[in-house]
């Protein structure tokens, strides 16, 4: 039987299906700038969508910590007691100094803010189910597995989200996970290598950080890019292999992790895609969803240069301003596009690719 939890207690129905807590953000004594993530982005995207008057604080989902309970599911005791350890913490952050502090603080400080988010990534996983979309402005820590984190990824927030469906969510059996961060997502591979209920699309530069070659065993669709591939490529290859993959395995969820470490000038994504074709492929995504009536759950991931906050911002209000997300979207009904507009929408979405 599964424990309870606050998480998947439903949000005041007014809310949008968009999960944040103030708490993601990192900041304690200027150390967070010794990592190349903006540890404020969050809360960065949060403001350009009030800014922009897509949504107020009211209207958000507030994002709950995971509790040791909640992490179970997926964690062995053993990894969580090695979290206690702050050295272990700062071999995951990769910030040093991390590993000199009391671990009470490196508690309250790093690892609260990492929970807070994988707490709205499986909180936005039964938003998702219920309203055909979620995005939590956080979360996508794809390099955690079970027992063992690495790369910024203290705890395995989409296999916790995709898990906590399976056992929880009546007609949640199969999901798909489409991975287009930058780097490979070895974290939910190995946490899925022989699970048939889970399909994986992943799309990295094949030369950069994790280089997993056991993970990628995993791997239903790998799209190995080069360094510096740019928007033409790699938009035709995202359109490709997206359609290909939910075509030939129908899901009854989608885990969308939307790094935007794939910009150009990014330190640690080694690709060159613009600002305007990150927004072009997270629509690529949501569009191929919407045709197949297939709830989408969205996670931000990696991301290393100041301005990924407010291109994430962009690409958000874009899906909105194309009805892809909407607040009060149905995940199951009329809010879906009949079979006409479907066809118009795909021919048109081909079009494009070949214009560009």
């Amino acid at each position: 039987r599964p424990h309870r939890t606050e998480l998947y207690e439903d949000p005041p129905s007014g809310c949008w299906p968009i999960v944040y807590s103030p708490d993601y953000n990192i900041t304690f004594m200027g150390l967070e700038k010794l990592h190349p993530f903006d540890a404020g982005k969050w809360g960065k995207v949060i403001n350009f969508l009030k800014e922009e008057k897509l949504i107020a604080d009211d209207l958000i989902v507030q994002a709950r910590e995971a509790t040791d309970e909640d992490l179970l599911v997926v964690h062995t005791r053993r990894y969580l007691n090695k979290l206690k350890w702050s050295f272990v913490v700062a071999t995951i952050t990769e910030i040093p100094p991390v590993a000199f502090l009391p671990n009470f603080v490196v508690q309250r400080k790093v690892l609260r803010p990492l929970r807070t988010q994988t707490g709205g990534t499986i909180m936005a996983g039964k938003l998702a189910v219920d309203r055909g979309w979620a995005i939590n402005v956080g979360g996508g820590f794809h390099h955690c597995c079970s027992d063992k984190g690495g790369g910024f990824c203290a705890y395995a927030d989409i296999t916790l989200a995709i898990k906590f469906l399976f056992e929880r969510v009546p007609g949640v059996s199969k999901a798909t996970i489409i991975d287009l961060d930058a780097h490979q997502g070895n974290g939910h591979e190995r946490d899925f290598m022989d699970d048939p209920r889970v399909y994986i699309m992943d799309a990295y530069n094949r030369y950069i950080y994790p280089g997993d070659g056991f993970a990628k065993r995993a791997i239903k669709r790998k799209v190995e890019l080069e360094w510096g591939t740019e928007d033409t490529e790699y938009l035709q290859k995202v359109h490709t292999h997206v359609e290909g993959a939910l075509n030939e395995f129908k899901p009854d969820i989608l885990v969308y992790n939307a790094g935007t470490d794939i910009l150009d000038g990014d330190p640690l994504g080694g690709l060159a895609i613009s600002p305007q074709g990150i927004v072009k492929r997270d629509e690529v995504v949501f569009k191929a969803a919407r045709r197949r009536r297939i709830p989408v759950l969205m996670v931000t991931s990696g991301g290393y240069q100041k301005r990924t906050a407010r291109i994430i911002a962009d690409s958000i209000l874009n899906l909105h301003s194309l009805g892809l997300i909407h607040s009060q979207l149905a995940a199951r009904g009329a809010a879906h596009p009949s079979l006409e507009q479907m066809v118009r929408d795909s021919a048109k979405d081909l079009g494009n690719l070949s214009l560009q």
